[in-house]
């Protein structure tokens, strides 16, 4: 399955007036019905609506609609219908003026503040701008949402292969910095066990002969003490396991944005516990260009569904 990011954005519009054909039962649409969906990560799918008020009706079966293509990420859906009637001037009649007149004169009795209808109101009221937008838009709509979705998801599906790109070669950065780091640890242990004969020759005054056993015994003890604490071997093991978790996942894919994010705080939690036990300039650089590296992952993978 392909890996899909939760950023991404898509619109749609309906086929001209007069584009139904003459089986279509479909009361004739008289405007373009336009549908936009913009999306960005979130933890939850967070569904917010912009429609006019011809479309509010149709809110339950638009977010039924994303709920089957969409898991996550705050998505905002925007629908509008705009007018295709050329423009006119419908010409009022004269009963229509009469009981325009009487509308008003009943308002303003009870509202003496009330304006006065001026031209434009009347012409308005004359069904003009009013009829242009009549229709049944269910078909319509439904129609020109599921075409965006088709093009949102294609827009988060290629966006969600980038990711998937970047995050195999960090993958690939992470795991040479572990295998750089293997070598070390021995060197370490094998350098502090020389400081410990050395420094036991300077407390007995023995600058050319040879330690007693118990003296070379006791700086054995130290050394393996110390080698236990900046032993890192476990903390490199759960590392590479975790990159080979995620590497699973993203060639996995589908929906693996929560997965991926619990694993990217335990690499974390491994490159901060490899740094506290550095013992060496070299591996304290790694632990740092460890952390950049997952920092980066992090930032990624909370955009991927």
């Amino acid at each position: 399955m392909p890996v899909y990011s939760m950023t991404g954005y898509a619109s749609g519009q309906n086929g001209p007036v007069g584009s139904q054909s003459e089986a279509d039962p479909r009361p004739p649409a008289t405007g373009r019905l336009g549908v936009e969906i913009r999306s960005v990560n979130s933890r939850f799918l967070d569904l917010t609506f912009k429609l006019p008020e011809e479309l509010r009706q149709h809110e339950p079966a638009l977010r039924d609609l994303i709920i089957g293509r969409l898991k996550r990420g705050k998505v905002e859906v925007r629908a509008s219908i705009e007018s295709t009637v050329q423009a006119g001037v419908t010409e009022p009649s004269v009963k229509l003026l009469q009981r325009l007149n009487g509308v008003q004169d009943g308002i303003k009795a009870w509202l003496p503040g009330a304006r006065d209808l001026s031209v434009a109101d009347v012409l308005r009221l004359a069904g003009g701008d009013g009829a242009a937008v009549r229709g049944d838009w269910a078909a319509d709509l439904s129609e020109v949402t599921s075409k965006a979705l088709d093009a949102l998801m294609s827009a988060r599906q290629r966006e969600g292969n980038r990711l998937a790109k970047m995050l195999e070669e960090h993958l690939g950065q992470l795991r040479v910095l572990a295998k750089q780091a293997v070598p070390l640890v021995p060197k370490l242990v094998e350098q502090q066990r020389a400081k410990f004969l050395e420094r036991w020759q300077d407390a007995m005054g023995l600058t050319g002969g040879t330690l007693p056993e118990a003296a070379q015994d006791r700086a054995l003890t130290e050394a393996t003490a110390f080698a236990i604490r900046i032993d890192v071997a476990e903390e490199l093991t759960r590392l590479n396991s975790h990159l080979d978790e995620i590497e699973r996942l993203v060639k996995k894919g589908g929906e693996i944005g929560k997965r991926l994010d619990f694993l990217i705080q335990e690499l974390h939690r491994e490159a901060n516990t490899l740094g506290a036990k550095s013992a060496a300039l070299e591996l304290t650089r790694i632990g740092v260009d460890m952390k950049v590296l997952i920092e980066q992952m992090r930032e990624q993978v909370q955009n991927i569904e």
